[in-house]
């Protein structure tokens, strides 16, 4: 006959890592299994686990940052795609299916908490502005929808008015951006000044 749970001090809506529940277990794996089976926590994927956090309607899932800082270890990610991009205001209107996060550990399609995440191990500042997130945007303007011309016709505008800082943006293009983008952004930066 199985030992009798302990009743453990989860947080509900955290995401818990398999070997986050060593503490409690000789056999963290054998530990979450039980606790799967007796409705405490649900597996979420990958070694991921959560305990529900309950609302009126019903079960809340953990947020994809939660899900991503879990994942990741605690290591430094973003998330972007669509969602950042569009909010620039700059005519970007793609959706995608999955959520795009860089990292700095891990790159691949994964399913977490059955949602799909896109993560790539590229170079990103710890806390980016949103001129890194218009440098972006225009290294991705394919994949969002729209064409660099439109994006930096919207560039010059919100220079312009003020909604982007100048020289943020030549910074994060030097750091983050590739040649092409660079040479764009310097023609746009270049115009602004005159």
């Amino acid at each position: 006959m199985p030992r009798p749970l302990p009743v453990l001090p989860l947080d509900p809506g955290r995401v818990y890592r398999t070997r986050d529940l060593s503490r409690w277990a000789r056999n963290p794996t054998r530990l979450a299994g039980r606790l799967v089976e007796t409705g405490v926590l649900r597996r979420l994927g990958h070694g991921l686990y959560t305990q529900p956090r309950a609302s009126r309607f019903g079960a809340v899932p953990p947020s994809d940052e939660d899900l991503l800082r879990a994942f990741l270890g605690n290591t430094l990610f973003v998330v972007t795609g669509p969602p950042a991009w569009n909010a620039l205001g700059l005519g970007a209107t793609a959706l995608y299916a999955d959520t795009l996060a860089y990292n700095t550990k891990r790159s691949g399609a994964f399913q977490l908490g059955g949602r799909s995440f896109r993560l790539r191990r590229v170079a990103f500042p710890a806390h980016p502005p949103k001129e890194w997130f218009v440098v972006d945007l225009l290294q991705h303007a394919a994949e969002a929808g729209v064409s660099r011309q439109e994006v930096m016709k919207a560039v010059g505008r919100s220079l312009a008015a003020g909604r982007l800082d100048a020289g943020r943006l030549r910074a994060m293009a030097e750091r983050y951006g590739r040649k092409s983008v660079r040479a764009l952004l310097d023609w746009a930066l270049e115009a602004h000044a005159s």
